[in-house]
């Protein structure tokens, strides 16, 4: 297996799921629904918990965090937003646009983290500070990062400032690509994680909706990096399609194995050459359904999953 898959990740099972209104305004993938609330929390709670029995079926080492009920915390269930963990034992603590959104930024969990998966952290790079002057990154949701190449790629967006993006890659030694991309309606996409997913061996990236200025610079560096370049349609990515991981596990016939984690919605989005060329790409894919968190949390399977490389 190469750096890029991680075999050891951590989730957080949310207390307080919900609408987040303080992130609708940058988010045009959330929805709002009349029937929220409890119906929607339990919901929101069995595919959180079919997801991680699905992730630990694979070989996944997988550490699950509760949340706590108060304060309430619409979106714990998020957590690669507001933190990143680093092969070198760095942990990275993000500024986070929305104020709700801050208060998922609980010191236990990274002990707890630490302690579960026995990788401690090292040194703790906190850019928060940041928030006080309006500039933000979201973890890897700003960020998706080629670690094999030392590239982060990050389209602009309310939750993505370049200079923030400028300090964490002197601090951790990756090189930025940026890049505009919009909605179907010239909306900028607020977290480039629903764009593109790079794996060990694809990058799947929606083409069509990065500015038509950056799109050939993009692809060529992707494609550069040796992986096979899978393009998605807008109606892909308004799927979730490009919201995809791929993790490392191992297999007793296969050995050193990579997994592609997406959801139920966007398996049924993708056309089905798309869907052959990014199964041919690795040994398994991962299918959970989480419609509801995809629907009132405007994010889907990756958002969920926080990766612990060590």
């Amino acid at each position: 297996m190469s750096d890029q898959c991680s075999d050891t990740v951590f989730l957080v099972r949310p207390a307080a799921f919900g609408f987040n209104a303080e992130t609708a305004a940058t988010n045009r993938m959330q929805r709002a629904s009349p029937s929220g609330g409890e119906a929607a929390r339990a919901r929101a709670m069995l595919e959180f918990d079919g997801l991680v029995a699905a992730l630990r079926s694979e070989g996944i080492t997988t550490c699950v965090i509760d949340d706590t009920p108060d304060p309430v915390k619409p979106d714990a269930v998020f957590p690669n937003n507001w933190v990143s963990w680093h092969a070198d034992g760095t942990v990275v603590l993000y500024p986070m646009c929305a104020p709700n959104r801050r208060l998922e930024r609980r010191p236990e969990i990274l002990d707890q983290v630490a302690a579960a998966t026995g990788h401690p952290r090292r040194r703790v790079l906190d850019l928060t500070a940041h928030e006080r002057d309006g500039r933000f990154l979201e973890g890897t949701g700003s960020l998706v990062l080629d670690h094999v190449q030392r590239i982060a790629y990050a389209c602009r967006s309310p939750r993505t400032d370049e200079q923030v993006l400028a300090e964490w890659c002197a601090a951790m030694n990756y090189e930025a690509e940026v890049f505009d991309a919009t909605d179907r309606d010239g909306v900028p996409l607020y977290h480039t994680n629903v764009l593109m997913g790079i794996g060990r061996n694809f990058a799947a990236i929606g083409a069509g909706c990065i500015a038509v200025a950056d799109r050939e610079r993009v692809l060529a560096r992707l494609a550069a990096g040796g992986r096979e370049v899978i393009a998605l349609e807008r109606a892909e990515i308004e799927a979730f399609a490009g919201n995809l991981l791929e993790l490392a596990t191992w297999d007793e016939a296969l050995g050193d194995s990579g997994v592609v984690v997406l959801s139920a919605t966007a398996r049924a989005g993708l056309a089905p050459d798309t869907l052959a060329r990014l199964a041919a790409c690795t040994d398994a894919l991962i299918v959970a359904p989480v419609p509801t968190v995809e629907q009132l949390g405007g994010g889907s399977v990756r958002c969920m999953i926080a990766e612990v490389f060590h």
